[in-house]
């Protein structure tokens, strides 16, 4: 009763900000397969949830939040790692023993296996949207999921999150969305009741996106930027896909989650510009042209733009009607408009700003984004 008493003014003040997020609304929790889970303490990053998670592709942008997102709330975490350089910076994210790492190869079945054994969440982040010297794009987006899948299936896993991509179609021009599509069937055909989740591009702060945008002062383009989107914030993506593995309503569904704000390239880049002053220049250089160079740059073993990211810019992303959304899980997705400044302020340069049209310069001192 005095616990009670200590704790309940915390609990109740609004204007206290915590660290960590509440993900499970009881402490006894009882998993589609029958098994019993209990959590420890008052949330945060000294309890425990219960459950044991596997985030493949955990150093990648989006895979790296989840990550982070899980081991903060107490989730034990396993993180299957290549390189151990880029693994390093996860150790942090959770309490002692609840971050821990696996080296693993895609080409070695018994490393994913290992991966997955004590697992009850399986997400799996892996996916290219090139090919490399080692793997090609089916490799990894067809094979590399049934393989994961099956080992999942194999070790008993409760929960399989399979993150696809926005515009995922057998039909697509573009090889990366046709072999994410294919990869999506071989995980239901694996695991019927995994979830499926169609991220759209994601900004943050180590994205390749909005950085790009901002750093890059010439931007070559095949399709003058007009490529629609629906830009999404990772955190909101990293939340969204943390409440999907506890949530047992989100077996077998498919989601799409994508941002509210529909924009093409270029008024992307002109919201860009009011942030940062830099007098951006845009260089439309015609198709065919562009695929012929691509091709050439895949002669370099280093990872350079490629055919299929060219052919990517003529397809706008798609809607999809039939499947479940942030709204279904209770989610507001921020507007990129409202956290533009936040991730390329730090690009501003006044340097060439008597440059810069008229319109971008009225928006000086005080930045005032477009509608």
């Amino acid at each position: 009763m005095n616990r009670f008493r200590l704790l309940t003014p915390l609990v109740l003040n609004p204007n206290i900000r915590f660290q960590s997020t509440v993900v499970l609304p009881r402490d006894l929790n009882i998993l589609s397969n029958g098994e019993i889970k209990i959590s420890k303490g008052l949330n945060g990053r000294s309890s425990r949830t219960g459950y044991t998670a596997t985030v493949f592709g955990s150093t990648s942008f989006l895979g790296s939040y989840v990550a982070t997102r899980l081991a903060k709330n107490g989730t034990i975490t396993v993180c299957p790692f290549r390189d151990d350089l880029k693994k390093r910076f996860l150790k942090v994210a959770g309490d002692l023993g609840v971050v821990n790492f696996v080296e693993f190869d895609l080409r070695n079945i018994e490393s994913i296996k290992e991966s997955v054994k004590y697992s009850d969440i399986v997400y799996n982040f892996i996916g290219v949207d090139y090919n490399t010297k080692n793997f090609s794009m089916a490799d990894v987006n067809i094979e590399g999921a049934r393989r994961i899948a099956q080992a999942s299936k194999d070790a008993g896993v409760n929960r399989f999150i399979h993150i696809s991509s926005y515009n995922a179609d057998k039909d697509s021009t573009s090889i990366f969305y046709k072999t994410k599509a294919i990869g999506e069937e071989v995980v239901r055909d694996i695991i019927p009741d995994a979830t499926i989740v169609r991220p759209s591009i994601a900004y943050g702060y180590e994205d390749q996106f909005l950085n790009r945008l901002a750093e890059t002062f010439r931007l070559f383009t095949v399709n003058n930027s007009q490529e629609v989107i629906n830009p999404v914030h990772v955190i909101d993506l990293a939340a969204a896909l943390e409440k999907i593995g506890f949530d047992d309503s989100t077996i077998g569904q498919t989601f799409e989650l994508y941002g509210p704000d529909r924009l093409n390239i270029k008024e992307i880049r002109d919201l860009i510009q009011q942030v940062t002053l830099k007098n951006y220049k845009q260089i439309n250089v015609p198709k065919d042209l562009a695929i012929k160079v691509s091709e050439f740059l895949q002669l370099f073993w280093w990872r350079m733009v490629n055919p299929d990211q060219i052919e990517r810019q003529f397809i706008d992303q798609k809607i999809s009607n039939d499947v479940k959304t942030f709204a279904n899980l209770g989610i507001e997705p921020n507007r990129l408009q409202d956290l533009v400044y936040r991730y390329t302020a730090h690009f501003r340069d006044y340097t060439h700003a008597q440059d810069l049209p008229p319109n971008v310069k009225q928006s000086r001192p005080g930045i005032k984004l477009v509608n």
